[in-house]
């Protein structure tokens, strides 16, 4: 059980660590280590995961690795995995508060910060692209898709529409799609 929880710890404190634009950016990281890496989650787990992370209160990390760890380790697990998650974002906010109050006026920290910009809108389209595989084709990677789930896209579709056309209100858009779903699968 101890090596489960230093493994929790070690990987969120990696999560949390490198979580560089946070939300949508980080799920590939998080998929890579609680997927990939560990298997403490399947593919398709991982994707409910992160539904459920962004229905519920919270940045998505912090959910997800509450989750995971109450899901390997029960309690103790979900306190160390949170706590890896956090502590990192603490620390690393902490060193750069007092870091940006030295050099405030730095020219060559506005271009680092630009450049950390564009690597988190990278990783944004990687997590939607991931995402939409998993939904419309149960697959993680182009190779592997196999069949295609036109109930999902359909649904999508139709909330889009809804969206933009008809300026519904996300949480009742939300509670639609749910339905829909219910009733589809």
């Amino acid at each position: 059980m101890t090596d489960k929880l230093i493994q929790l710890f070690l990987a969120f404190l990696k999560i949390g660590a490198f979580s560089i634009g946070g939300g949508y950016a980080v799920i590939p990281l998080i998929r890579e280590q609680v997927v990939l890496k560990y298997g403490w989650i399947t593919q398709r787990v991982f994707t409910d995961v992160v539904t459920l992370s962004q229905m519920t209160p919270g940045p998505l990390a912090v959910n997800t690795s509450t989750f995971v760890g109450i899901q390997i380790a029960g309690i103790p697990g979900a306190v160390i995995a949170t706590f890896g998650c956090v502590i990192s974002g603490i620390l690393i906010s902490l060193s750069l508060y007092a870091f940006f109050r030295r050099y405030k006026k730095s020219a060559y920290v506005f271009e680092v910060l630009n450049s950390l910009k564009a690597t988190s809108l990278g990783l944004i389209i990687s997590a939607a692209a991931t995402i939409a595989l998993l939904s419309f084709f149960n697959a993680a990677s182009l190779d592997s898709i196999e069949t295609t789930d036109w109930i999902a896209i359909a649904i999508f579709s139709i909330s889009i529409v809804l969206l933009k056309l008809c300026k519904i209100s996300p949480i009742l858009l939300i509670c639609i799609s749910g339905f829909l779903g219910y009733l589809a699968y």
